[in-house]
């Protein structure tokens, strides 16, 4: 058994694919076809919470190309680099309106101290969430791939991922691509290494966009 606090590490990871594999028989064919998960682990801080709002809504491929281009425009990202570039900087770089305002606002609020993501790190998931979410721009889906990717956070699930859900109408053959309240019902059971299930979803629906490309190609 894999204690639920631990922070995740490619030991404690591989524990609970076990376990979640013992739990249900999709995560366990997951399990047994593609192995244990990459960890997919960002460095905590400012600049990965920032590329993590670059990233709604749009491919990572689409926000990490926005990240380096807002880099080469104002090298370093920090708070005090981006509220030096204010948001005409950002968007100069490429950046939406919308998202330009956002990071200015979570720049200015990293500087005055009202967003301290040391002590972030420091509380529970639930009171993380509600500390990251009161920040204009920083939804939901925001806050848990922070806490999931920055944090290592074992039981985290977010649930408004478009890849979770599509992978999750494969495995579970379900007629429909599920919304988020029946994601979170199908994941309850998966309690406490619901991130952990998301890296093994995450896992086959890469895995089957390549065999489909190669397949098409």
């Amino acid at each position: 058994m894999v204690a639920a606090y631990q922070k995740l590490c490619p030991e404690t990871l591989d524990g609970a694919c076990r376990e979640l594999a013992d739990r249900d028989p999709a995560l366990d064919r997951i399990y047994r076809e593609r192995g244990c998960p990459p960890l997919w682990q960002r460095r905590p801080g400012f600049r990965t919470l920032v590329q993590i709002i670059l990233e709604q809504q749009v491919s990572l491929a689409s926000g990490r190309a926005t990240m380096k281009r807002v880099e080469n425009a104002i090298g370093r990202v920090t708070a005090q680099s981006l509220a030096g570039a204010g948001e005409s900087g950002l968007r100069a770089a490429g950046v939406t309106r919308q998202k330009a305002l956002y990071c200015t606002l979570l720049a200015r609020a990293a500087m005055d101290g009202e967003l301290n993501l040391g002590r972030i790190a420091r509380v529970r998931d639930h009171e993380a969430l509600d500390m990251l979410t009161a920040f204009k721009g920083v939804g939901r889906w925001t806050a848990e791939v922070y806490l999931l990717m920055a944090l290592r956070r074992p039981d985290v699930w977010p649930a408004g991922d478009l890849a979770l859900a599509k992978a999750l109408q494969a495995v579970k053959k379900l007629p429909v691509k599920p919304g988020e309240d029946v994601m979170r019902t199908i994941a309850r059971p998966w309690r406490p290494f619901r991130a952990v299930a998301a890296r093994m979803l995450w896992q086959e629906y890469l895995c089957r966009n390549r065999a489909a490309s190669a397949a098409s190609g």
